[in-house]
């Protein structure tokens, strides 16, 4: 996968205003305009316990269960993930809906699942993100294995349809 990442900072400047971007739009009511490819997750701040906002992409989704799989690009040092950690309960608006969910991280075995999949479905896109992160992927099993490997996937299932106990798939996020 080409080393070590190169830009593994949060984004600053421009290009922090442009991520941001995206939440300003679901406050007007427009996140239809992102259809399924990107959620708004509602989160608690792990140390302050305020409201906290973020625009993810949609790395998987399952219409079945109505679950989401959202990829900490930033890797585990991202602040939402972290704060789902602290506060797994949390809600997503995807298009005009709003859901209450519970973030379960998943294992590795289950993460490379999910990025090979991304990668057969957007090949274009996964090389021009992976990029943008620091990371040269040319779609390869291993470049998908050290991704996985990076790349933290959380799932966020509706509460409603979340398993209990030991039935969980992947691991929580607090553990």
């Amino acid at each position: 996968m080409g080393g070590e990442p190169l830009y593994r900072r949060r984004p600053r400047g421009l290009l922090r205003w442009l991520a941001r971007l995206p939440i300003t739009l679901y406050r007007l009511r427009l996140g239809w305009l992102f259809g399924r490819r990107f959620l708004l997750l509602h989160h608690v701040g792990r140390k302050t316990g305020l409201p906290r906002r973020v625009v993810l992409e949609v790395v998987e989704h399952d219409p079945l269960s109505g679950s989401y799989v959202v990829a900490a690009a930033w890797g585990p040092r991202a602040d939402w993930l972290r704060n789902l950690e602290a506060h797994p309960q949390a809600s997503i608006e995807v298009g005009l809906r709003r859901v209450e969910v519970v973030a379960q991280r998943l294992d590795q075995e289950q993460a490379e699942r999910v990025f090979r999949e991304y990668a057969r479905r957007y090949p274009f896109a996964l090389r021009i993100l992976s990029r943008v992160m620091g990371y040269q992927v040319r779609g390869t099993q291993e470049d998908i294995r050290q991704l996985a490997a990076l790349v933290p996937l959380v799932r966020l299932r509706p509460r409603a349809a979340a398993p209990e106990g030991g039935e969980q798939e992947g691991t929580a996020v607090n553990s």
